[in-house]
């Protein structure tokens, strides 16, 4: 059974960067796609990225291109988060999820297996 453990979150100040982690254990990560989710109070969760199943191909939520970063290291059977230039809407619990979808994409529904999240804050 695949486990996910999220780890990284914490209080940033607008336009500081954050790296989060999502740590797989029970099977290995490359063989799914992993997707980052994140939900503010009182919204639903969103996709915000996903790196596909055994290819090195993502995919970004228009409201993070080219701010944030997914990436998967095998060797450590993880996959990280790089997020920069943080706003305060993107404030939020962040979630790593992991479907045997190849392409995986950026709905909730797609995923079966989620971590317990991390909270991600950026206040001044």
């Amino acid at each position: 059974q695949l486990r996910l453990v999220e780890s990284g979150g914490g209080l940033v100040q607008p336009g500081g960067s954050l790296r989060l982690s999502c740590a797989a254990s029970g099977a290995t990560v490359e063989n799914y796609a992993i997707g980052w989710f994140r939900q503010a109070p009182g919204k639903e969760r969103e996709g915000v990225s996903c790196i596909y199943r055994r290819v090195n191909y993502t995919n970004y939520a228009d409201s993070v291109k080219g701010r944030f970063a997914i990436w998967r290291d095998n060797s450590k059977n993880m996959v990280f988060l790089q997020m920069n230039s943080l706003k305060p809407e993107d404030t939020a619990v962040y979630y790593c999820a992991a479907t045997n979808v190849h392409l995986g994409g950026l709905e909730v529904t797609t995923y079966d297996y989620w971590g317990q999240g991390t909270q991600v804050t950026v206040s001044s």
